[in-house]
C-alpha cells in the first residue's frame, strides 16, 4: 500500500480483480529474477513478473489502442445482467460481445436467454459466467 496526501492506494489487485496464470521459466531466468528480488529491486517473483508485463503492455500501448478502436472492443470490465439480456431480447436484437479485460455474465442468467441474445463472444482476458451458460455458448465463444 502507498499513502499519498492522506489517501491509501492498494497497489495489488484484489482476488476478484485478477486471474491466476501459470508459466514455465528456465532455471537461469528464474535465477535472475531471484537475484533481483534478493537485491531488493522487487519484493518477490510476482512483483517482478507483473512489472515486466506492465512494461511490455506500455511499450505496445499505441498498437493496443489502435486495435481496440479498430475492432470495437470494450476495454476493462463488462457485466451482463439478466435484465440487460432480457432488454436485448425484448428489442429483438442479438449482441456481438468483444471485451479486452473481464466479461461477466450474471449467475441468474439462464442458458436459453444467453443463447437467444448473444450471437458471438470474444474475450481477451477472462470470462466469468455460469458453467451452463458457457456450455450453451460454446460454439459462439471465440
Amino acid at each position: 500500500m502507498v499513502m499519498m496526501s492522506g489517501t491509501v492506494h492498494d497497489l495489488r489487485p484484489k482476488a476478484g480483480d485478477s486471474e491466476k496464470i501459470t508459466i514455465n521459466l528456465g532455471y537461469v531466468d528464474l535465477g535472475h529474477i531471484d537475484l533481483l528480488v534478493e537485491e531488493g529491486f522487487y519484493s518477490n517473483r510476482t512483483d517482478f513478473i507483473r512489472t515486466a508485463i506492465r512494461n511490455q503492455v506500455d511499450r505496445h500501448a499505441d498498437v493496443i489502442r489502435q486495435t481496440v478502436t479498430r475492432k470495437s472492443v470494450d476495454l476493462g470490465l463488462r457485466h451482463f445482467s439478466r435484465a440487460d439480456l432480457e432488454a436485448v431480447q425484448a428489442e429483438g436484437r442479438m449482441l456481438d460481445i468483444r471485451v479486452l479485460g473481464l466479461a461477466t455474465i450474471a449467475q441468474d442468467v439462464p442458458p436459453e436467454l444467453a443463447r437467444a441474445t448473444i450471437a458471438s463472444l470474444t474475450v481477451l482476458g477472462a470470462l466469468h459466467a455460469p458453467a451452463a451458460v458457457k456450455t450453451a455458448l460454446a460454439d459462439r465463444i471465440h
